[in-house]
């Protein structure tokens, strides 16, 4: 996430911005976008948050109201693939938007996604994308209850010349030339 806030002089992403990798190449762009804002820089939540903010309470207790948390759900599913917490790096909240006031204090924007809302991105490289469904750490929502959500994986046509992401920002046809390059052998 540091690099794809830095190379685009953005704080949040939304249509027409990408993900950048640590080698500056373009891992994703975002091509629509119904809901305007994806907070980039508040992390995820831990089993600690999610106890202190909804109880204690174990599966075999719990059953489907079982609290998951976020670091977790990550861990399982690197865990699939040889990776675990050195693999960790910073994410995206989809749906979410938090700001910034005057005092430097981050607020939450309850109701900023409505039913419905979307958001599609096109992988520029083989991309391992891991999700995870739980509350934003800076909901203020007493109850633990994620929204269902829907995902659709389908093939696209590659970014061409006058490709939106890439003509936004002057950085970005510098990352997609990269990412070229790199999958055509020239680095």
């Amino acid at each position: 996430m540091p690099d794809t806030l830095k190379a685009q002089h953005i704080a949040r992403l939304t249509a027409g911005y990408v993900l950048y990798s640590d080698m500056g190449r373009v891992l994703c762009s975002v091509m629509e976008d119904s809901v305007g804002w994806h907070d980039t820089i508040t992390g995820h939540g831990t089993a600690a948050h999610g106890r202190a903010k909804y109880g204690q309470g174990s599966y075999q207790e719990l059953r489907n109201d079982w609290h998951r948390n976020t670091r977790d759900n990550f861990l399982v599913e690197l865990g699939k693939y040889d990776l675990g917490k050195r693999d960790l790096v910073a994410n995206l909240n989809f749906f979410v938007k938090v700001v910034v006031d005057d005092q430097g204090t981050l607020g939450f924007v309850p109701g900023h996604s409505p039913a419905g809302g979307f958001v599609e991105l096109r992988a520029e490289m083989n991309t391992l994308v891991v999700l995870s469904n739980t509350p934003h750490p800076l909901d203020p929502s007493p109850r633990y209850a994620p929204k269902p959500v829907v995902l659709t994986v389908r093939a696209g046509a590659p970014a061409g010349p006058d490709d939106p992401c890439r003509r936004s920002r002057p950085e970005n046809a510098r990352g997609f030339t990269l990412t070229e390059s790199y999958f055509a052998g020239r680095i």
